[in-house]
């Protein structure tokens, strides 16, 4: 059934009050689709429809609901509603719906839940933004090494449906310290008598409460992990980073590493964008905008000092575009293929050698191709021009010009993977710098070449 059938069903059963068949549709419709289907009803149609739903169907429906949606909701539903939603959900999803909310509201639910929710959204959320404490769940399955196969596969049983994922269930002695792994296919593919010990993977990857969280999606994605365990600083078990929590941080960091590229600051989450007000757009883009528009001010002093040499050659001027604009197009390649590598770990700044011998024979390339296209282009338009040649042969212009692109396109694919590696080197974020500054100096330092070679070359 698509979403929009979906949707005009649900207006049918909810104008028809059929409360029991709606009952039976959130039992067997995907959440995410639900979900979908409810955010094209009226806001009083979704709230009925979603109460209308089990305990647990309506906390996953919710809890896939959009942030805003959410917190929309979380602020006009009853105190026991509310906590009877958070307690069906996620525990990682229940303290990012909590931090989306006022801080008077969540005073007034937390008393609602249970000691044992209580606990553990206090310690879920004690945790900074950013590290691999905040993504975290403590919904996970745990087993004691020196329990058979069988005992262990009938705890799993008991305890399947209160688990986000039972496919890994992670060993730890009596301390709760992390000894090693054991995967549900192992378990199934044992004999029943063999203890946990035997059969469990000690090579464990793990992470750090305190590590980052790009840190852990990284080791997720590169080991290809469903989940991965999380420890305190004493190798104490603490929680886990789910295979889609890893994806959201992804999502989350190439959003951040876009919009820094682009000079925007402020926060960065992904589908945020229409929920965003227009003045925080504004805000968040204006400081670098008129912060580069302040330094490009060097460009038109450049102009002003070759005043003289434009009016005696109103050729140059013509071409002047041709030239920033390449430089700031290979640049640009040059800075995001650096960024990017540097994003996956492909390289390191220590590998700055390498890299930029490596971006000179490309920028090299890519000079003597284009320096031969600008020739053309300066033969071919210019073939009739009579006047703003200042005497000099069209020949000798086009190779002055020629010569200047060559030269601006190796010297700005140089700064492009020079600007983020040394941000990089520096702890600053390569995206930050590599984009807004790379167009300001390309700026600058393309209109010097222009006219030092035309002074050079035409002896002006």
């Amino acid at each position: 059934m698509k979403n929009g059938r979906l949707s005009l069903h649900l207006q049918d059963l909810l104008s028809d009050n059929k409360i029991s068949e709606l009952h039976h549709l959130g039992a067997s419709v995907n959440p995410v689709r639900m979900a979908e289907a409810l955010t094209e009803l009226s806001p009083e149609e979704s709230w009925r429809a979603l109460m209308a739903l089990g305990p647990q169907d309506r906390a996953t429906v919710f809890a896939n609901l959009g942030d805003a949606t959410q917190a929309e909701l979380a602020l006009s539903m009853s105190r026991q509603d509310f906590a009877a939603i958070l307690t069906h959900m996620p525990p990682d999803e229940r303290v990012d719906l909590l931090k989306r909310i006022p801080e008077d509201r969540q005073e007034e639910v937390l008393p609602a839940l249970a000691q044992a929710e209580r606990e553990d959204i206090r310690r879920l959320t004690m945790h900074p933004e950013g590290t691999v404490g905040a993504i975290m769940t403590s919904d996970y399955a745990v087993l004691p090494p020196d329990v058979p196969v069988s005992e262990a596969l009938a705890r799993l049983r008991r305890e399947a449906p209160d688990k986000e994922t039972i496919y890994y269930s992670y060993v730890v002695d009596a301390e709760r310290k992390l000894i090693g792994f054991v995967s549900l296919k192992d378990l199934i593919l044992a004999r029943p008598e063999t203890l946990i010990a035997q059969v469990m993977n000690r090579d464990l990857i793990q992470a750090r409460v305190d590590e980052d969280q790009e840190e852990a999606a990284h080791k997720i994605a590169k080991y290809n992990l469903i989940a991965l365990p999380v420890v305190d600083s004493q190798g104490v078990l603490v929680g886990i980073v789910t295979h889609d929590d890893a994806i959201d941080v992804i999502n989350q960091e190439h959003t951040e590493d876009m919009e820094k590229l682009m000079a925007i600051a402020g926060r960065h989450q992904a589908g945020a964008y229409l929920a965003t007000p227009v003045w925080t757009h504004f805000r968040n883009r204006v400081y670098w905008i008129t912060g580069l528009a302040a330094v490009g001010l060097v460009s038109g002093l450049i102009i002003h000092n070759f005043e003289t040499t434009l009016m005696n050659l109103l050729i140059l001027a013509l071409y002047m575009p041709m030239v920033a604009d390449t430089g700031g197009n290979t640049g640009s390649q040059s800075a995001t293929v650096i960024v990017r590598a540097l994003a996956l770990r492909e390289i390191v700044p220590a590998d700055v050698v390498r890299i930029m011998w490596k971006e000179f024979r490309v920028s090299a390339l890519l000079a003597m191709a284009l320096g031969v296209l600008s020739f053309g282009k300066v033969m071919f338009l210019s073939s009739d021009a009579e006047g703003g040649t200042g005497g000099f042969p069209l020949s000798l212009i086009g190779l002055a010009i020629s010569l200047a692109l060559a030269i601006q396109v190796v010297t700005a694919t140089l700064v492009g993977a020079a600007l983020p590696l040394l941000a990089a080197r520096m702890k600053f974020d390569p995206a930050v710098v590599a984009s807004p500054a790379l167009t300001t100096i390309v700026d600058i330092t393309g209109l010097l070449i222009y006219f030092c070679t035309a002074k050079l070359i035409l002896g002006i």
